[in-house]
């Protein structure tokens, strides 16, 4: 398998003309579509107070339905990652799209007379559906970049998700508290537009990918540019469904990067679902609140740094090796949080741009390792055949991992407040780095094994 050949260094491609204005006009028509699926998601965090204002849900409640939109998606990711290998990366996402869409707008209108089980229903098929949304988009451009311009392609992902919720948060609070374009004044509206207009969005991108997006160069009329995998894995991407899943779960590195990505879940998830609350109920801010705005903005900003950090590191100096740059990051972000525990918790510097720091920096730690281990090394694994179910089990894991984790929050926030918050976080990152360790101990020994 390609994670495991030898720590050669990559030969740059070479592609034919127009090669890559086509593949940019691909992963961008892709891109708009996930980051809209990324705002039909963080829609949520942007209207939790007022569920809990207006249905008395606490803490728990709120990562409860969070939770099991986690474990949804990550069931998903197994199921839709298989599935997604055999019909294809762009009929997956297209399928996603739809029950997304119809997911998010039945969420704004149950409210009306739903319950606390209607909404968590209604969002655990959200989760499922989003399901189909990565491992399409990683199988399609699984045969759009070769392996050594995988860490980097993992940086544009990174970009191109990010997109979603910068979005989100500007469209979110300019909903929430009106705005005027030239002549046109847009009054204050309720929550409940946030499941409204974030699909009206997703429907037109799903237009744009329908036309554009091609599955492989060969689909564009661009035959084997990709001569290594060609050979070996034929021009035709599709699989069934015993090869995918026997080949993969037997690869001797996927349940290691499963298990870092546990932990990259915990803590990813973890802070960005809980901030605007964090902001709302701990600091006292309004979400309009410029300390608020700024951070939230900054949070994906400087992920997609991380994102592309990490992966051209990755491909120009380790040799597309992922593991090396990926330990680093999980122990760095252990630093960073363990920092914040010291700081805000134990010496009880509670000031908010000191808050809002950390915010951001757990934000840079998590999301590198979120684009490498999630992005690049399933498409070192399973290559353009099995691409997706080779992300469905890695990224899964981040779901699982989030799913136990936030209910844990929860917890805590109820019973002892937000002074349990970082230090719940904490400790992921070290299981993460270790985790990390073992890959390489592994990957080494594959090395020698194959002389």
């Amino acid at each position: 398998m390609e994670a495991s050949a030898g720590h050669e260094a990559p030969v740059r491609p070479h592609y034919p003309q127009g090669f890559r204005l086509r593949r940019g006009f691909n992963w961008f028509s892709l891109g708009l579509m996930y980051a809209s699926f990324y705002m039909c998601r963080y829609n949520f965090r942007w209207a939790s107070p007022d569920l809990r204002t207006e249905f008395g849900f606490d803490y728990g409640d709120i990562t409860l339905i969070l939770g099991c939109w986690s474990w949804a998606y990550g069931v998903g990711q197994l199921v839709n990652g298989l599935f997604t290998d055999r019909i294809g990366g762009k009929r997956g996402m297209l399928i996603g799209a739809a029950g997304m869409i119809l997911a998010n707008l039945a969420f704004g209108a149950a409210s009306l007379t739903g319950n606390f089980a209607t909404f968590t229903f209604i969002w655990m098929v959200n989760g499922y559906m989003q399901a189909f949304g990565a491992p399409g988009m990683v199988k399609i451009n699984a045969a759009w970049f070769s392996r050594s311009e995988r860490g980097t392609f993992a940086g544009i992902f990174g970009l191109m998700i990010q997109m979603g919720q910068v979005a989100i948060n500007k469209l979110a609070p300019a909903l929430l508290g009106g705005f005027s374009l030239a002549l046109w004044t847009m009054p204050a509206l309720n929550w409940r537009w946030l499941f409204w207009i974030p699909p009206m969005v997703a429907t037109v991108v799903c237009a744009i990918v329908w036309f554009i997006a091609k599955e492989t160069p060969e689909e564009a009329g661009f035959d084997g540019v990709h001569p290594d995998e060609t050979a070996r894995s034929g021009a035709d991407v599709r699989v069934t469904l015993r090869e995918s899943f026997f080949t993969i779960v037997r690869h001797p590195l996927v349940w290691w990067y499963a298990a870092a990505y546990a932990c990259t879940g915990a803590v990813r998830h973890g802070a960005d679902h809980l901030a605007v609350l964090f902001f709302v109920d701990e600091l006292k801010l309004d979400r309009q609140a410029p300390e608020m705005l700024w951070t939230l903005q900054l949070m994906p900003l400087v992920a997609v740094l991380g994102a592309f950090s990490s992966g051209f590191i990755s491909d120009r100096f380790f040799g597309s090796r992922r593991a090396p740059v990926a330990m680093t990051l999980y122990f760095l972000e252990t630093f960073v949080i363990l920092a914040a525990v010291l700081l805000v918790v134990v010496l009880g510097m509670k000031a908010i741009l000191l808050s809002c720091f950390f915010l951001v920096m757990i934000s840079l730690t998590a999301n590198s390792t979120h684009s490498i281990v999630g992005t690049a090394a399933p498409m070192d694994i399973g290559g353009r055949k099995m691409a997706g179910f080779a992300l469905g089990v890695i990224d899964s894991f981040q779901y699982f991992g989030a799913g136990l984790a936030l209910p844990i929050m929860g917890w805590l926030l109820d019973s002892y407040g937000w002074a349990t918050w970082f230090p719940a976080m904490a400790g992921f990152g070290a299981l993460g780095g270790l985790a990390m360790l073992q890959v390489i101990r592994v990957q080494r020994r594959l090395k020698i094994a194959g002389g």
